[in-house]
C-alpha cells in the first residue's frame, strides 16, 4: 500500500510539475509578445514623430538661438557666386537663402523653381553661410539649387553641414521635353 501511495504521490507530481513547465513557457511566449509589441509600437512613434517636419527654413533657423549647437535639417536656395570649393582640404562653402515652406506661397510664387530664382536674387532675404568639410563638392551645387542640409549652426551664424541634398529642378525640367520626345507615336 505504502507503494501505491509513493506511486500516486509521484504521479501527481510529474503532473503539477509539467502544468508549471507549461504555464511557465506560456508566460515567456506572452512577456515575449508584449515586448515585440511594444518595440514596434515604440519604432512607429519615434519615426512619425521624427518625420513630421523634414526640414526647416533659413528664417526659423536664424530666429531661433535655441537651435544653435543642435543637428537641425534645413533647408535654401544655393547662392551660386557664393560657392567656393578648396580641393586640398575637401572643404567647399556656400551660402543659402530662405525658401519659404508654405505651400501656398509656393504655389503664388509660381512653384518652387521661380521660389528659388527669387529667394537667389532677393537682397533682403535671410541667408546663411554654409562650411562643409572633407566632402567632395557634389555636381549638383550650382545657382539655385534647393540644398536640404544636416548639420549645426554655431555661435558666429555658420552652418556646418554633415549631410548635403541638392534638388535641382530646372535640371530635370529641361530634359523633360527630349525624354517625350523619344517616345514613338502610333
Amino acid at each position: 500500500m505504502a507503494e501505491i501511495t509513493k506511486l500516486n504521490w509521484e504521479k501527481a507530481n510529474a503532473g503539477t510539475l509539467e502544468k508549471a513547465m507549461a504555464r511557465i513557457q506560456k508566460l515567456k511566449f506572452v512577456l515575449i509578445s508584449v515586448a515585440l509589441v511594444a518595440i514596434v509600437g515604440f519604432l512607429l512613434i519615434t519615426g512619425t514623430l521624427s518625420s513630421q517636419q523634414y526640414f526647416i527654413p533659413v528664417n526659423t533657423l536664424l530666429a531661433r538661438t535655441d537651435l544653435v549647437g543642435q543637428t537641425v535639417r534645413v533647408t535654401g536656395a544655393v547662392v551660386g557666386s557664393s560657392i567656393k570649393n578648396d580641393q586640398n582640404t575637401h572643404t567647399f562653402t556656400f551660402t543659402i537663402a530662405n525658401v519659404t515652406e508654405d505651400q501656398t506661397l509656393l504655389n503664388e510664387a509660381g512653384g518652387l523653381q521661380k521660389a528659388l530664382h527669387q529667394a537667389v536674387i532677393d537682397p533682403t532675404g535671410k541667408r546663411v553661410n554654409v562650411v562643409v568639410v572633407d566632402q567632395p563638392m557634389p555636381d549638383l551645387l550650382q545657382n539655385e539649387a534647393q540644398a536640404i542640409l544636416t548639420g549645426k549652426l554655431d555661435a558666429q551664424g555658420v552652418f556646418h553641414a554633415d549631410e548635403v541634398l541638392l534638388k535641382c529642378p530646372s535640371r530635370y525640367q529641361s530634359d523633360l521635353p527630349k525624354q517625350a520626345a523619344l517616345v514613338p507615336q502610333s
